[in-house]
């Protein structure tokens, strides 16, 4: 269901309140963040050029992103995500617990 590895991604909370949590992950190449679900929406915003590989369980796929690069998955995302990439990589990831509470501007 996961990847087999024993280098854990690094996770730094930069901000965990009733609305938010922000963290920075740090990922060595072939660090991995071990299966989970978000049970939240969430951004990710890329702090380096990354290929990452995703398990969602039963398939594995790779993608490629560059820095400052971001993208939103939906709450209920299960997945392992694995560094891929021959360098370490790093990204910002946004949970939004209560989207109504986000202030803009």
């Amino acid at each position: 269901m996961a990847f087999t590895c024993t280098i854990p991604a690094v996770p730094s909370t930069q901000q965990d309140d009733d609305n938010l949590r922000i963290t920075r992950w740090d990922f060595a190449p072939g660090a991995v963040t071990g299966w989970h679900t978000h049970g939240w929406p969430y951004f990710v915003v890329m702090l380096t050029d990354a290929i990452l590989s995703l398990h969602n369980g039963a398939d594995v796929s790779q993608v490629s992103l560059v820095a400052g690069q971001s993208y939103d998955r939906a709450p209920g995302v299960q997945h392992d995500v694995m560094n891929s990439s021959p360098h370490p990589v790093a990204f910002i990831e946004i949970e939004i617990k209560r989207p109504e509470a986000v202030r803009f501007g």
